[in-house]
């Protein structure tokens, strides 16, 4: 067991995605996981129905708690829910600044189900964002917080992450699993140049929480003294493997299996 990962992130009781999908990835490739609960959901594989806030206090003490005992090589936050959140997230976080951040900014399921309010999304761009070590949105998400009306192909995604870089984290990975083609690319920009991350589509639906999986995979490389770049791309190969393995659990967009092995 290598690395210490603490995700902050939401709970998500079908077990794909959230907490739960982060401690899985993080396991499966030899780190030891940490959590910091920001949320209960209820939800499943076909989609989120509620989002019931921890309060702000209760998640700070949880960070607090963790690193004032475990420490912590590498922190991953997904879903942070509302500006309230958010701020007891950057103050317990200022505390240690050596620590790298890999934040997924989550701000909508798939569902449609929004879960990051205006406010909240504000205080994340201006408050956490110059904090990152790198950046992991979605197509949508890239769209939103660069204020592009739609990505649509490398050039755009390139231009988009530009834009993303202004807001002062270290490197910007937008993920180009929406895009049309046979290929899928996420493009990694960093103040050193780019780099294309490519593999074979699946075309499957049992993709619930690959944003989550991720990011926390990545984090698990960074803790794990991999470069940004190695990180990215061994998570990269971790994701497409757990997809082409999912277990094929659920109604709707299933569960990945996690726990598939690299080696």
């Amino acid at each position: 067991m290598q690395g210490r990962i603490l995700t902050i992130a939401g709970s998500d009781p079908s077990g794909g995605a959230g907490i739960q999908a982060d401690i899985k990835s993080i396991s499966a490739l030899g780190g030891y996981a940490m959590s910091a609960i920001t949320a209960l959901t209820v939800q499943n594989s076909l989609g989120v129905s509620e989002v019931h806030a921890q309060k702000p206090s209760l998640v700070k003490a949880q960070i607090e708690a963790v690193l004032t005992d475990m420490g912590a090589d590498c922190i991953k936050t997904g879903m942070l829910c509302n500006r309230a959140v958010i701020k007891a997230v950057v103050a317990a976080l200022s505390q240690y600044p050596d620590i790298p951040i890999v934040v997924d900014p989550v701000i909508s399921a798939t569902s449609g189900h929004r879960l990051l309010d205006e406010e909240g999304l504000d205080y994340l761009i201006h408050h956490l964002f110059p904090k990152v070590t790198l950046l992991t949105p979605n197509l949508d998400e890239a769209a939103l917080l660069s204020g592009m009306d739609r990505l649509e192909n490398l050039d755009h995604m390139r231009r988009a992450a530009e834009k993303l870089m202004d807001f002062g984290p270290g490197a910007v990975l937008i993920k180009g699993g929406h895009l049309k083609g046979d290929m899928v690319q996420d493009l990694l920009v960093s103040r050193g140049g780019e780099r294309i991350f490519s593999s074979p589509r699946i075309e499957s639906r049992h993709c619930h929480g690959t944003g989550c999986s991720l990011a926390s995979a990545i984090a698990t490389g960074i803790a794990q003294g991999l470069s940004l770049e190695d990180a990215v791309g061994r998570a990269h190969d971790y994701v497409h493997q757990a997809i082409l393995m999912a277990p094929g659990f659920g109604q709707g967009r299933g569960p990945l299996n996690h726990l598939i092995s690299l080696d």
